[in-house]
């Protein structure tokens, strides 16, 4: 019985608190303040959400667009062994660079496997553009690269590019992940 009366009294008394702390705080704080919190409250689910738009991919499939009168240029080594870069026989690549005009862009690529199809002459050909890598292929190597005959690159834009195979780090076993280079050139060099 008197564990009932107890808790009775305790509700009394929480009860009697709860209202006078309520009447208190309704005397103190203005009508104003109350009538604003309250209709915030309310607006919370009118307010409109702000999303960002889904990106664009642009020419060559660069997500930011390249300045009017620049080129736009995407090299893709390959990966595995379903993405595969192809490479030309040296003595055929070596005319088609001797026989690039001035003012040409060339733009190289190799995955399987340019360190032994690509015979020292070629290599040579290539350090002459520019090349700072050409050197050092390995098997299976990823190796991509931009040159320009006859003008110059900006030194910003990044030109060449290699990707050694290492089956520790490799996503395809024996096979080097694709490697791409890319860019915009200003159109007033070419």
């Amino acid at each position: 019985m008197r564990g009932v009366l107890g808790g009775v009294v305790w509700l009394l008394f929480a009860s009697l608190t709860a209202w006078y702390l309520g009447y208190l705080f309704a005397v103190l704080v203005p009508k104003e303040t109350i009538t604003t919190s309250i209709a915030n409250l309310q607006d919370i689910g009118k307010k409109p959400v702000l999303r960002a738009p889904v990106p664009k991919r642009q020419k060559c499939d660069h997500w930011s667009p390249c300045s009017p009168g620049n080129y736009a240029y995407r090299i893709l080594s390959g990966g595995g062994k379903q993405k595969l870069a192809k490479i030309y026989h040296s003595g055929e690549m070596m005319t088609f660079i001797k026989n690039a005009p001035k003012g040409s862009l060339l733009l190289m690529a190799t995955q399987d496997d340019g360190s032994t199809r690509l015979k020292n002459d070629a290599k040579k050909l290539i350090e002459e553009l520019g090349s700072k890598e050409i050197w050092n292929m390995k098997f299976r190597s990823s190796w991509a690269f931009i040159a320009a005959k006859g003008f110059r690159l900006p030194d910003n834009i990044q030109k060449e590019k290699i990707n050694h195979s290492d089956k520790k780090k490799n996503r395809y076993g024996d096979w080097p992940a694709e490697i791409q280079i890319e860019g915009c050139i200003p159109g007033n060099l070419i």
